[in-house]
Order: C-alpha cells, then structure tokens, then sequence
C-alpha cells in the first residue's frame, strides 16, 4: 500500500479494509455513573461502565452520540491490555451528589494503574477525562497508550465517517454523520492515529495482532467505524487530558475541544461542582436513617437531574442506557432515552418528594406543550413530541392529572398555575371518560383489557379532575367525572376479581385480583375464563387463561385509595403474589412483575431476544412499601428501603431488574445484583425517593386524597348500571338507574316489557365528547330486562340492533371491547 505524508505524519494512503465494518451494537446497559452539567449551555450527557466512558448523548439526551470510548495499554511486543476487559474497576463521585467521577482500573496482571476524572464542560459541548497512567511494573517508557473511540452518532452505528484531521495546528480524531460531528482531543496531543472498519481495520485489530499500531489510515468513511489515536507518554509523563467535543462542523468541535483544554480542568471542575452543589441547597434528604439511606436518597435526586434535557425543559427521559445494549444494533433506534409519560411523572413526583418544585413545575409544562389533540399522551416519544410506538395506555393520560393534583397540594401550584393548567386537565379527563376504563395497553406496554393499576389511576385521575373542574366552575363536568369513576369503581371487582379458581383453592384464599382481564377481542368475557396473550414467549407459551396470571399490579388498588390495605380481596392477592412473584436474593425480598413475564435473560444468562425470562424489580419493592406503610408497618418499609439500598451499593444507581437466579461471573450476573436490563432506572429512583417521603412523613407520599375520601370512608353514592360500548353490562343489581353511553349524540329507545311499550330518552352533551343518559330503572325487580337502540342524531338513522341488561342480585358480566375499536361502528 502506498504511504502518503500529511499533517498526522505518514499514513497509509486509500480506503482501510473491511468497510462498512460488522453490524454495529450498543454496549452495556449497567452503568456505574451519569453525569452532566447543569447549564443548559452543555448539551451533552454521559455514561460510564466498567470503567470507561460509554455512550454520550449529544445534541439532545434523546440522541446517543459514541458507544465508548476506552484505553488499550500495550508494550510494543507481547503484551495487550484493554482497560474495559482486563483490569478491576473502581468508581467513586468526586463529591457526593456531584455526578462527576474517579475511575481507577488496575491491569489484573498487576501491569499499571490508570486514575481518571470524567465531568462534562459547563460552558461548552465537551466531556473531559483528566488521566494519570502508572505502570506498576517497569517503567513508562516501556509502554504505549491508546485511545480506542466508537463513534455512533446520531444514535447509529452504521453510516459514520470517520477521519484524522488538524485544527489551528492540533491533530484531532474526527467523525460525521449528517450535521452531527465530535472531535477527540488530547492535551498532549496525538503521537499517531488511525481510522478503521470495526472487525477489520479498525485500531483494536491492529494492536490486537501488532501490539503497536501499524496501520494509518486517514479516514474511513460510511460505515461502522472506530478511531485510534496513541498518547504520546514521554512527552506528558503519563498525565493528561481527553477532550471529547462535538458540533456541526469539524472546526466547531475542534474549537470547543481546544476553549475547554485552554480554559483547564480544574477551572471547569471548580464551575461543574459549584453548580450542583447550589442545586443541591434545600433539597434536604428525607432518609429515615443511616448512611446507605443519605447515600441512595442524594444519588437518587442527582439521577433525576441528570435525565432531563436541557433544550426542551422539563423533559425526562427513562434510562440513559440500552437494556441489554452489547446484543443490540440500530434496530433499537430509542432504547431508553424516550419520554414515557408514566415515567415522567413518577420522576416529576421525585422531585416534588425532595422539594424541587422548579423542576416538578418545568416537568408538567412539559407535558402540557406534548399532549395530542384529542387529549392523551403517546406510548413514548422523543424529546419534541414525535410519537416513537404508537400504544395507548390510559394509566399515562390519567398519570399528569395526579402530578398536578399533587404539586397543588404540595404548594407548587397556586390557583392562577392550575387555571393555565385546566384545558390540558379537561382534555385529558376527556379522553379517559371517552375511551376508558379499558386500555390498549397496560403499564407493561404489553396487553389490552382492563388493569387493576390502570383502572386505579384512571379512576384517581377522574376524582382529582373533577375537584379541579369545581374550582373553575365547570360543576356539571365535575358531576359526570365523579359519577364515572363511581360506575368504574363499583366495576373493578367484576372485571378484575375471579373467585374458586384452582389456584385460588391451591393457596387457600377465596379470590384474587388478575393481571389484566381480557376485552372481548380475546377468546372470552370475563377473567374466569378468558385468555391473555403473554408477550415476549416462544411460540406456544405465548397465551395463558387470565385467571391464571398474578400480578403486583393489585397494590395499585390501596396506593390510589380504592381499597383499604387490609380489605380481604387485597390480602387475597397478596398471598398469590408473595407465593408466586416473591424472590429471596442476595440483597433481600423482591418481586417480579407476573408469573411468566419474559422480559429478562434467559436461564442460562444469555441477554434478553425477544423472549426470556422476567426478572425481580427494585421498584416493585418500593411499591411494596408504599403498601406496607398504608397497611401501618413502617418496619417492614424499613426493611424494604435496605434492601433498595444494598441492590444500589457503592454506585447509588437502581437498575430496571435484578438478577435472582444463580451466579454466572462469566456473564457478569450475581444474585441480588444488576442484571443486563436498565440501569440507572430513573422510575426506580424516583420511587425510592417517594418512599423515604413516605417514611418520613408517616404516610404514603403521593396518595390522591379525593378517592380515599370517596371510596373508603363510607359515603353512599346510589347505585347505577352502567352501559356504553367499549363496556356492556350484561345486567345490573336492583335498585340501580342505568346510564347509557354514546359519543355522539342520540335517542335511546327503550323498553320493560319486550318492546310492548316504548319510550324515547334523548342523551346529554357531557361537553367532554360523551353523551349519556340515565334511565329511570330503579324500581324495576329482579329478573326484569331492560331492551334499548339508538337513533343517530347526526345522520338520522337507527343503530340496527338491539341491547339488553338484566337487573338482577348477580354480579354483572361484562362483554369488553375497546371503544378505540368500535369508533368505527358509531362516527364520532
């Protein structure tokens, strides 16, 4: 190959081999550190794993911009060491609650020692490393140091140009991808460079073979690319600084590189901790006690902050990790850096449980600026709105109603805050009351039907809605939200509770709440005998009875006030779950999410492929507690607290699910410790936080106060049968008025006797995209039939068929269907 002389030296001229390299994967999901400046003149997030710098986020914390950037050690002859592989890793923050960090890796081999300092430039778009490389054996001029960069930007592998080029004199490793570039800088600078195809002519096949780099290639273009660039050691001392920037140009990187390298680190380590400290300022921890408790609480809030993005404030997103990402490629195009609304808010309520009312407020603005037209909030989206899966699950509509009645009571709203925040409120509550009690999906993002926890929060969201819609005077809209969420209420344990199962004779309990009872899209009606299909199973275990599947979900029942902590049907439910979902670990009691969940590893520890085996949640355990101190045992909370505590270590981060089966060291897995999910979760934090509110107040934190007041202090609300299409009540106990639901407007024809007699009811406009009436059937008895049709108002036509509910002492059967669906049946 022929050599050509440039600005780098000699380097090998042409195109490297191997383009466009191997398909590109993401890295580990177990982070051991986030980090970030505060100033929104920053705009990049970073991470840290086996004690490197993996991938950081740029230009928006929704956008991954490397998968890592490492150090391979070698002595120019034998010997071959890569810091992320082959030595023991150490990490601790500089300060605590200051989420920069001191890396110490030591060669295992006892070779040398490498010292880092990672923070983020307040002022620039920089992630700066300060390294200190000490050999342990020999001296340093008997090494060489390289730095082995992965560029992924714009969240892709694939498609990356990578180069060496100079600015004002200093050689820098390059990339591009569209208008996304970053430049890698060294204080020392660069004593040689190459850009390669990852799996062939990449750095790390070079030294691998060569244990010195041979190859010089000056670029590498559209493909899976990875740069070297070797520390010139005698000229430094083995002490130096690594600058990674980034812009849309080269020169701007380059520039922002060079400004922070100038300004020197300790300049920007002195702004960086300064910053965080004065955010931390009356954020007081609410641990109940002990160090481990100051520990997680203040890594919890620091988390929390460092999850939200900078150019469209108050958006946090879930994770800054790719669950299982070292098996995953850019098929997995948002891993977790995507806003879930229910995530959202349960961080927004992190902050309101230490005192952050800004960022609690900045978070509802948010979701106020995001929410669709028609009032719901998308599966997940990107930081600008855009939708990225298209479910719906009502729990993230009702969720920001809670959040705001929760700011109110927590003082960060006044009345001239919630009056802004009124027509995003009625919008939501709207589209519950249209839609509801069904869901699409479930928290778990995976089956439609109606959850216990999502009927919970619905319900909640409702009663919250309409206190609010009284303050604005909006008393008939307050009226209906309550007399739906009453008929909802009363509905629960008709759809959701199934009573003489094998299981329940099994563990000598009468009846218990399911998961998730199936819409009458899947084989049946009602939880005794309908099916739900179980997501992330092979073939052939991919559907299981309903009333076989257990779920933690039921806790959400006592959480959000519809029942009381000791209530026979909750207690019920918990024995299944202890005996079924509990898992002793290494760390303490957990729980999984339901008997024959696959989102986890394999048995044998292989990463999660679209089927696996689900895992124990820590934020489970601090659902749990939030239970447990409902139910007046503050020990046990206690002892829930430590066990977060012990899963969190010396990191303080709280992973998304915990190995609970035996140690595999080669795969990295050991009991009661992180598994390859999600980590730092920052729904965990958040939940850790809440409960040591919850601890500390003597009470569970975020608990709405209207359905308590409702539903378990033993106020009569009459009786009502309730009928609409997404939810049609086969019969209804005497004594009960029966409300018919449209949503559009209509005359309902009924009769008592067969159609013998009829009368014509027109329906009232709820003004929220409902239309209802109340039939006056109260003193109709037992065994009495209720028939009824629809005439169409808008197009003057009649439905075409007819409806009965039967009034009776049984319970009610229900047949399901999603209104969502049906829509197309009755135009809107």
């Amino acid at each position: 190959m022929s050599v050509e002389v440039c600005g780098w030296g000699q380097s090998n001229a042409g195109t490297p081999p191997g383009g466009p390299g191997i398909p590109p994967r993401w890295t580990s999901s177990a982070k051991c550190g986030v980090g970030t400046a505060l100033e929104r003149t920053s705009r990049v997030w970073f991470t840290l794993s086996h004690g490197i710098l993996n991938e950081v986020y740029y230009p928006q914390i929704d956008r991954a911009a490397i998968r890592d950037l490492g150090l391979v050690v070698t002595d120019g002859r034998d010997f071959f060491s890569e810091e992320k592989r082959h030595a023991s890793h150490a990490i601790e923050p500089i300060e605590p609650g200051v989420p920069a960090f001191r890396l110490t890796n030591s060669c295992v081999q006892r070779r040398y020692r490498i010292e880092k300092t990672v923070l983020s430039d307040p002022e620039r778009d920089v992630v700066l490393q300060r390294v200190r490389f000490s050999p342990t054996q020999g001296e340093l001029a008997g090494y060489h140091v390289y730095a082995l960069l992965a560029p992924h930007l714009g969240n892709c592998g694939a498609g990356n140009d990578a180069f060496l080029d100079e600015f004002k004199g200093a050689r820098y490793l390059g990339a591009r991808r569209g208008d996304c570039v970053l430049a890698l800088g060294c204080s020392a600078g660069w004593a040689h460079g190459s850009a390669g195809y990852v799996g062939d002519s990449d750095g790390w096949q070079d030294l691998w073979r060569n244990r010195i780099l041979t190859k010089h290639y000056l670029r590498a273009d559209n493909g899976n690319v990875a740069l070297t660039g070797e520390v010139p050691l005698a000229e430094c001392g083995g002490e130096f600084v690594l600058a990674l920037g980034f812009g849309r140009t080269f020169e701007e990187a380059a520039h922002h590189v060079m400004s922070s390298l100038n300004k020197g680190f300790d300049s920007i380590q002195d702004e960086y901790v300064k910053s965080w400290r004065a955010w931390h300022i009356g954020h007081t921890p609410h641990a109940e006690s002990g160090n481990r408790s100051v520990h997680l609480t203040r890594t919890s809030r620091t988390v929390l902050r460092c999850h939200a993005s900078k150019q469209f404030p108050g958006a946090m997103i879930a994770s800054l990790s790719i669950p299982w990402g070292f098996a995953k490629g850019d098929e997995d195009l948002g891993g977790y850096h995507l806003i879930w609304p229910r995530d959202h808010v349960e961080a927004a309520g992190g902050f309101l449980a230490i005192g952050a009312h800004d960022d609690a407020l900045r978070a509802i603005q948010y979701l106020q600026s995001t929410q669709e037209s028609d009032g719901h909030w998308p599966q997940n989206m990107w930081l600008d709105g855009r939708p990225y899966w298209n479910g719906v699950q009502m729990d993230e509509t009702a969720f920001p109603i809670l959040l705001v009645d929760l700011a109110r009571r927590e003082g960060a709203l006044d009345a001239r805050d919630e009056a802004r925040l009124w027509p995003m409120i009625r919008a939501a509550a709207a589209f519950i009351a249209r839609n509801g009690p069904v869901t699409g999906q479930d928290r778990w993002e995976e089956d439609p039907g109606f959850s216990p926890f999502t009927m919970a929060v619905e319900i909640a969201g409702l009663c919250a809605a309409a206190e609010v819609a009284e303050r604005q005077c909006e008393n008939a809209v307050a009226t209906y939200l309550r007399e739906t969420a009453d008929a909802w209420e009363a509905a629960i344990d008709r759809v959701c509770y199934v009573r003489g199962t094998a299981l329940a004779r099994k563990h000598g309990v009468d009846g218990y709440y399911v998961r998730v009872a199936p819409p009458d899209c899947a084989d049946a009606s009602s939880p005794q005998s309908g099916f739900v299909p179980i997501k992330n199973r092979p073939p052939g275990e991919d559907l299981a009875p309903a009333q076989e599947i257990i779920s933690t979900d039921a806790l959400a029942l006592v959480r959000f006030g519809l029942r009381a902590p000791d209530d026979p049907r909750v207690l019920n439910t918990i024995k299944l779950v202890d005996a079924m979902l509990g898992v002793d670990t290494a760390a303490g009691r957990l729980w999984r999410r339901y008997n024959g969940d696959g989102y986890g590893e394999h048995d044998d520890g292989s990463p999660f492929d679209g089927t696996g085996v689900g895992r124990a949640w820590p934020l489970l355990a601090g659902e749990r507690g939030h239970y447990e101190i409902a139910a007046g045992r503050t020990d046990a909370a206690i002892a829930i607290s430590r066990t977060l505590e012990a899963i969190a270590g010396e990191s303080g981060l709280l992973p998304e699910q915990v190995w609970d089966a035996g140690d595999m060291p080669e795969r990295e897995l050991f009991n009661g410790w992180p598994s390859g999910s999600a980590m730092p979760l920052v729904w965990a934090h958040a939940e850790y936080l809440k409960l040591q509110r919850s601890l500390r107040d003597g009470r569970v934190f975020d608990a709405p106060r209207q359905t308590a007041e409702r539903y378990l202090g033993g106020r009569s609300r009459g009786s009502r049968g309730f009928w609409r299409f997404n939810h049609r009540c086969r019969s209804m106990e005497v004594g009960s008025v029966l409300r018919i639901e449209a949503l559009k407007p209509a005359v309902v024809r009924w009769s008592v006797d067969g159609w013998k007699s009829l009368r014509d009811s027109p329906m009232t406009d709820s003004t929220l995209g409902v239309h209802w009436v109340d039939l006056p059937t109260e003193e109709l008895p037992a065994g009495a039939r209720v028939s009824f049709s629809f005439r169409w108002q808008v197009d003057e036509r009649w439905e075409g068929r007819d409806f009965e509910v039967v009034v009776n002492h049984a319970d009610s059967a229900y047949t399901h269907t999603s209104e969502l669906a049906d829509v197309a049946k009755q135009p809107t």
